[in-house]
Formats: structure tokens, C-alpha cells, sequence
């Protein structure tokens, strides 16, 4: 962790509600004037999308299973390289993904490659990472520790189970049958590397829906936000002030004592009044030290 060179993370699978975390803290960011590295978590995939894809035939054939969820397909020691980095001299280096045709043509490439490295913006004021492993431990690297502020996105998993389902049939084609089983064989790397990072956050935001999802492989569309709830959880943070997010947040009420629930209509909401004051702090902090080193330099 870094008061100088600040890091903020958003860990949770795929559909869990990241890109809405997303908009709502580059909306902080802008009105707290910070200038943000933004670092997108696939960009540090060890493979392009046909490499990958023949390593999952291969795999398959052995009786095995590779996923984006565990360590084989994904360079830890690179992602824990540049929070290091960053934090010690607001420095590193990075590249993209290119998800879609339309990332892939300004680069003259296809998609599922990756751009060239380039160097971090000079003079960031935080970097902020949104992927699947912004709060990850292994026995050889831990990415956690250099998090400043980490924040977990995750559903309940039988929701998790029917947007996966639904984007992976509708959006790209897969049948039924090949998403349940590619859900089952990526459950050991869910498990061993997805799960226990909710256990390390500062703060989760866990939606859960008000309506049937017993059987995730049936459902015909995903729960929207006023069909659900959003469990707040508040881990090793000092003075929170639920009295006022109470009061803010028509519908709101406390579940534990760490814990706020809130109506899933009211997400966004809830997310700006919780994680400004948390993120104008962590800036606070970082001008206030910059402050100090130039009263402290030579005339």
C-alpha cells in the first residue's frame, strides 16, 4: 500500500457488476479532479483468444481444464509487478486487450490480441484496476497487499450462473450445453482464486435477487436491479456513517452491524455516497504528503 501512489481495485468475475462500480468511480474521479491509470484486468491474460482456445481443446482432451479464472491463464507476477511498481514511484507499464472488432481496428489487429506496451501516464493521482484479480493471493505472489482500497463485485452465484448463461448463448453463440459444462469445469479456479478475494476487501457489493432463481439453467433473463437487493459489507474501515446512508438511501436498513442492504434500483446511488468520501480521503492523503516534500526542498 502506497499514501503517495494510491491503488484502488475492483475484483469480481465477469457480469457481476464491475462496469457499473466502473462508471460510478471514474464519475468520482472526475468530480474530485483525479487524473486516473485506468487498468483493465484481461490485459494481463497470458494468452491471445486462439491461444487460449487451443490450449482449452488441448486441455480437454487430457481430461483437464484451463479458465480465465485461475493462474495458468493469467500473469500474476506481472499484475503484482506493476501495483509494486506503482506504489513505490507511481510508475509502470501496461497493455490492452482487444475484446471486439471495433478495439482490434484503430490498432490494425483482430480481436482477442493484445497491444503493444506502452508506459503509465506521468503524474497519475491513483491507479484503479477493474478485473478478476485485484485482491488475488497465491503461494508465489500477492497482489492484495499493494491495494489501498479493494472492492468486490460479486452476485449470488446462481445469478452469476444465469447472466453467463444468457450472454454466453445469446452474445456468442454457445449452446446450453457447453456453458454448463464450462461452468462446471472452472469451478476448482473459481474456488481456489475468485472466491477468497471477497474475503480480503474493504468493501463488498453483493446483489441478490427478489425473485425465483432455484434453477440458474432455466431462466429465460437476468433479474434486473428493482428485482434485487444490494448487501453492503464494510470490512476494517473506521468511522462509517450508516446514519446518514440511511437516511440517503430511501429503503435501506442495516442487516449486521457491518452491513448495509439496499434496494438494487439504488446501486449506483449507493456506491457514490460510500466510496467518495473513501476515495477523496486516499487523494487527500497523497496531496497532503506531496505538499510536505515541496515545502521540504532546497531553495
Amino acid at each position: 500500500m502506497s499514501q503517495k501512489h494510491p491503488i484502488i481495485a475492483i475484483t469480481g468475475s465477469s457480469g457481476a457488476g464491475t462496469t457499473t462500480t466502473t462508471n460510478a468511480i471514474k464519475h468520482i474521479f472526475r468530480s474530485l479532479d483525479a487524473n486516473a491509470a485506468l487498468i483493465e484486468g484481461d490485459s494481463f491474460h497470458r494468452y491471445t483468444r486462439p491461444e487460449m482456445d487451443k490450449l482449452k481443446r488441448e486441455a480437454l482432451q487430457e481430461g483437464k481444464h484451463i479458465s480465465y479464472f485461475g493462474k495458468e491463464a493469467n500473469d500474476f507476477c506481472a499484475l503484482e509487478e506493476l501495483f509494486d511498481n506503482y506504489g513505490q514511484l507511481g510508475e509502470g507499464r501496461v497493455r490492452r486487450y482487444l475484446h471486439t472488432f471495433d478495439d482490434a481496428v484503430p490498432y490494425n489487429q483482430l480481436p482477442g490480441t493484445f497491444t503493444p506496451y506502452q508506459q503509465l501516464d506521468k503524474n497519475t493521482d491513483v491507479l484503479f484496476y477493474e478485473g478478476l484479480h485485484g485482491g488475488v493471493v497465491t503461494q508465489e505472489h500477492d497482489v492484495a497487499k499493494h491495494v489501498d482500497l479493494l472492492i468486490g463485485m460479486v452476485p449470488i452465484i446462481n445469478l452469476e450462473w444465469i447472466q453467463k448463461m444468457i450472454r454466453d448463448t445469446n452474445e456468442r453463440g454457445h449452446s446450453r450445453e457447453a456453458v454448463m459444462s464450462s461452468i462446471v469445469r472452472s469451478m476448482d479456479d473459481y474456488i481456489t482464486h475468485i472466491t477468497p478475494q471477497f474475503s480480503r476487501t474493504h468493501i463488498n457489493f453483493q446483489r441478490v435477487p427478489t425473485v425465483d432463481t432455484s434453477n440458474p439453467f432455466s431462466a429465460k433473463d437476468i433479474p434486473s436491479l428493482d428485482e434485487s437487493f444490494v448487501v453492503i459489507r464494510f470490512r476494517g474501515i473506521d468511522d462509517v456513517n450508516f446514519p446518514y446512508y440511511l437516511q440517503m438511501i430511501e429503503g435501506s436498513f442495516m442487516s449486521r452491524m457491518n452491513t448495509l442492504v439496499v434496494p438494487g434500483g439504488k446501486m449506483g446511488l449507493a456506491m457514490e455516497l460510500v466510496l467518495t468520501p473513501l476515495i477523496k480521503d486516499l487523494l487527500l492523503k497523497k496531496r497532503a504528503l506531496e505538499s510536505m516534500v515541496q515545502v521540504d526542498l532546497p531553495i
